[in-house]
């Protein structure tokens, strides 16, 4: 495998991320899985440094296959603080500073220059969030002189986030090494990035770049295989709503939506013989469960446990609608899902606030009904309107010219462009 990485006559790459396969449960793992194979069709062959999968929460193996064979992928050491240093359930904070992963640094420069050395690649690009993957791209690109594209699939720092002090200043040196080191500085939404602009004014405007998240077309083919012609999830006359992914108690608070159904349960307006709300792998089951059995809706939503990627794709094929949460103080940030839930041409319940980047890109791609999150009288009146749609067939679908903008292949594509560019007259 290695030598026909060495035998290609295109230029190289080195890929520095936490999230690849096998970790589990994780949409961060796309992007980078995805760049990996499709970098590849604009002549830059891709090798990856990653972590050992010790490191991960949570593996499995569904994914694997989906590496190609000819990428390189070197595992460094990396522990997780919070289980592997931790004594009696607690760790000293400075072990996850800037991240419980910061041990990874130390194996993940060694193993780069390694990499750098035996396969000479012409870049570097690393991705955030795990601030320790910047750090290694930061270290990788001062040693070697190799130019270096520095992805944030979320911005590092705001003026409440981190919310310790402390974290939050460790972050915003990181930040600031990164952005005046790099030579290209990558969004996924324009929100960001204008925030990072302004931030920065000393900055030159072509130093940020947008590539948003998307969706992969193989995957969504191969969901639409086993997805039994799209045959519905619930029983006749029952519409059945999907969430996939988690839900923070802050940034995504689904309390409100709670109130909403309660509220329109308690005037008849639902049931559960005609309503059914997944809430699927949310990463919070034992906040929200109490929450449902109080208000008496736990017949209506459901908290289900996470699947395998494809399997979850299959479940929004075959959705009565979607749901989307995302609240006021990330209007500058769009879910990683809201691309497949865009491909997946179902009906879309945004609760999010309208003139938040998520909201502007469903208006853009022309579908989605839009509640705000946060006002559980607007959600009753949205859903209840939603449910309407749904039971009439009217309920407003993505434009497939805008769909297809956000396949993974395409952000690709523009990736190899910015390579391109950093690299031209090495």
């Amino acid at each position: 495998m290695d030598v026909r990485v060495v035998e290609r006559d295109m230029k190289k790459v080195l890929l520095v991320a936490y999230h690849f396969p096998p970790i589990r449960h994780s949409s961060g793992i796309q992007r980078t899985l995805k760049f990996a194979g499709y970098l590849r069709d604009h002549g830059w062959q891709p090798m990856v440094l990653t972590v050992h999968p010790r490191a991960y929460p949570a593996t499995g193996d569904d994914q694997l296959g989906e590496i190609p064979e000819d990428v390189v992928v070197r595992r460094a050491f990396a522990l997780d603080a919070s289980r592997h240093l931790a004594i009696a359930g607690s760790y000293p904070g400075f072990l996850a500073r800037p991240d419980r992963y910061g041990s990874w640094l130390p194996g993940g420069v060694w193993a780069g220059m390694r990499m750098i050395r035996q396969y000479r690649p012409d870049a570097i690009w690393s991705t955030y969030p795990i601030a320790t993957a910047h750090r290694i791209g930061g270290w990788l690109h001062k040693l070697s002189g190799l130019p270096w594209v520095a992805d944030f699939r979320d911005s590092m720092t705001e003026d409440d986030f981190p919310t310790d002090p402390k974290v939050r200043r460790v972050y915003r040196r990181i930040e600031q090494a990164t952005v005046h080191a790099c030579a290209k500085a990558v969004f996924t939404t324009p929100g960001t990035r204008g925030m990072y602009a302004e931030r920065y004014p000393e900055l030159a405007a072509d130093r940020w770049a947008t590539i948003p998240n998307g969706y992969d077309e193989e995957n969504f083919r191969d969901a639409e295989g086993q997805a039994g012609g799209r045959e519905p999830l619930g029983s006749a006359g029952q519409r059945v709503l999907v969430h996939a992914g988690l839900l923070y108690p802050s940034e995504r608070d689904p309390g409100p939506f709670f109130r909403a159904i309660a509220e329109l349960k308690s005037a008849g307006v639902v049931s559960a013989a005609r309503l059914q709300v997944v809430l699927r792998a949310t990463g919070y089951d034992d906040h929200y469960a109490p929450q449902l059995a109080a208000l008496g809706i736990d017949d209506v939503v459901r908290l289900a446990p996470a699947v395998a990627y494809r399997d979850a794709l299959t479940e929004m094929l075959r959705a009565d609608g979607l749901l989307l949460f995302q609240a006021a103080n990330c209007n500058h940030q769009i879910p990683a899902k809201l691309y497949e839930y865009l491909r997946a041409q179902r009906p879309i319940l945004a609760l999010t606030d309208p003139a938040g980047d998520t909201a502007g890109t469903l208006r853009e791609a022309g579908a989605g009904e839009i509640v705000r999150l946060d006002d559980a009288g607007h959600i009753a009146a949205g859903l209840t309107r939603f449910l309407d749609q749904l039971d009439s067939g009217c309920a407003s679908l993505p434009g497939e010219p805008v769909v297809a903008s956000y396949d993974r292949a395409v952000g690709a594509a523009k990736l190899a462009q910015l390579l391109d560019e950093i690299t031209a007259g090495r």
